[in-house]
Order: C-alpha cells, then structure tokens, then sequence
C-alpha cells in the first residue's frame, strides 16, 4: 500500500493533541508550534524556515524553489520526492551545502548557515555531510581505495588512520575485496557502493543520496537500499532524493514536492524493509 500525501500542517497539528506523538513504523513523530514534523532521534539535525532559490539569468528570474519549512531529527531516514523538475535538487543542494539560497534560515544543528563562509561551509561538508550521486562520481582508473580515501586527503588535522577508515568504510559496504581494483573494473552496482563507502570515510552525521538506484538495475538498486538502511540503523541521518514512490517507501518519512513546493510531509505508514525483499521495484 502506498503512503498518501497528509493534509496541511494547521490540520496536522489539530489532530495532535499538545503536539503529541504518532508512531510509523516503530518511530515517533511530533509536531513543533508552527505546524512542522520532527522525527526521532536525539534533537534536530536540520532546520529550514521558508528556504526560497531563484535563479537570475541575465535578469530573466526563475523561482527552483519557495516556501519550504521542515525540521529532520538526528537519525531519521527521511525520502524528498517528486517529479523532475519540482525543486528536490535544489533543495538537496542547498541542504548538502553545495548551494546557498536565496532567502530563508537554514540551521545545521542548531547554527544558522547564513553567515558560514565559503572554507566553513567546506569543512562542513568535509567532516559532517556524506554525498552519494546517481552517476557514482569516482575517479576513472584509480582504484577503489583512492576513491574512498580522496575526501581524507582533504583533512587538514590527518590522523593517521587513513587506512583504518577506508577498509571500515569498505567493509560496511560489502567491498574489502575489491580495494585494488580500478573504478572502471567495477559494475554499476560495484561502483555506487564504493561511493557509498566514500560518503561514510569521515563518519558523516548525514548522507544525501541522490537518486541513488536511478542507474541500477532492481537487484543492484535493493543492495544500495539495504545499506543505506542499515546505515540509519547505525545511527546515521539519511536523506534520500528520488522521483520513485518504491524507493521513497523505504524511508520512515516522505516530503514530497512539486512546483518548487513542499506539498505534503507524511510519514510511512507501511515501511518497505529492504531486507525482506527480492528486488527493488521500479
């Protein structure tokens, strides 16, 4: 059974009493006074109130995105869903650091991002922020230990232990053995993998996977989302981008999009559990 989109957040709210909590899938979820879901986990990792992105092209103004406000806990595995084109790039860019928007507040535990410089918002995205992308994004023929090894070499305090963290990162993805191979050597599945355990070499409090699957076939797709289950089980804030309502499904909680707009915030009422699966649908 699908999830269906909720009504407004003003209705939300009036069905919780003292902004009490409703259970999905063995999680808890409250409501903040505004009207907002916050999910489990040890506080919120991100906050955004009203985060707007317009594009100036040469005076041309295009509005990606507009109006979204949400809050995500420290541990949740939360799905942005939507159809190309509705904003949920853009918003990952922005939540990932990778883009500033044009107006509202973004808090990243708890700190407004507004006055981070350029080098604070690297290290951040260095030492906090995991990135798994449809297209993998590694190295041509450099093997898969360099591949996961390359966001260290970035660190200005190394410790040493390079080697430690890339075989752990490796080795929670299944792929210790192929730690020599070249990138190029690997199937697609093979790669995304790698590029998963490049996300997780720095113990990221949250990794964004964006269209993860969109690439794989079903049998390579369900192995990516038991990781990245397991990898919420460990502990680990995920944020899933996807335009697939069966892959959004594995998260605890779905904020759909269209129009550059959050239309909708609901939690999973019927998980899809990776583990118990064959293939990942499309």
């Amino acid at each position: 059974m699908k999830s269906q989109p909720p009504t407004n957040s003003k209705e939300r709210l009036n069905n919780q009493k003292d902004y009490g909590t409703e259970s999905s899938s063995g999680s808890n979820f409250s409501y903040s006074e505004s009207g907002e879901r916050i999910g489990r986990g040890q506080g919120a990792l991100i906050q955004v109130q009203n985060l707007c992105k317009t594009y100036d092209n040469e005076g041309v103004k295009t509005a990606a995105m507009c109006g979204a406000s949400f809050v995500i806990g420290k541990g949740e595995f939360v799905s942005i869903m939507g159809p190309s084109g509705s904003g949920k790039s853009t918003l990952m860019q922005i939540l990932g650091m990778l883009d500033r928007p044009t107006e509202g507040k973004y808090f990243f535990e708890g700190k407004d991002t507004f006055g981070f410089d350029d080098d604070t918002l690297a290290g951040i995205r260095n030492k906090k922020i995991g990135f798994v992308f449809q297209s993998f994004n590694l190295l041509p023929r450099t093997s898969v230990y360099e591949n996961v090894e390359l966001p260290l070499l970035y660190d200005s305090k190394p410790d040493g232990q390079n080697r430690k963290k890339v075989m752990d990162a490796l080795l929670a993805v299944g792929m210790e053995h192929r730690e020599k191979y070249l990138s190029n050597q690997l199937s697609g599945g093979e790669k995304q993998r790698v590029a998963i355990a490049r996300a997780l070499v720095n113990n990221p409090d949250v990794v964004f996977a964006d269209e993860p699957t969109g690439n794989l076939d079903s049998k390579s797709g369900l192995q990516v989302m038991k990781i990245l289950q397991k990898l919420n089980n460990d502990g680990h804030t995920i944020i899933l981008v996807t335009h697939e309502t069966y892959t959004a499904e594995h998260a605890e909680r779905i904020l759909y999009m269209k129009d550059g707009q959050i239309v909708a915030d609901d939690p999973v009422r019927n998980r899809r559990m990776a583990d118990g699966e064959s293939e990942l649908l499309k």
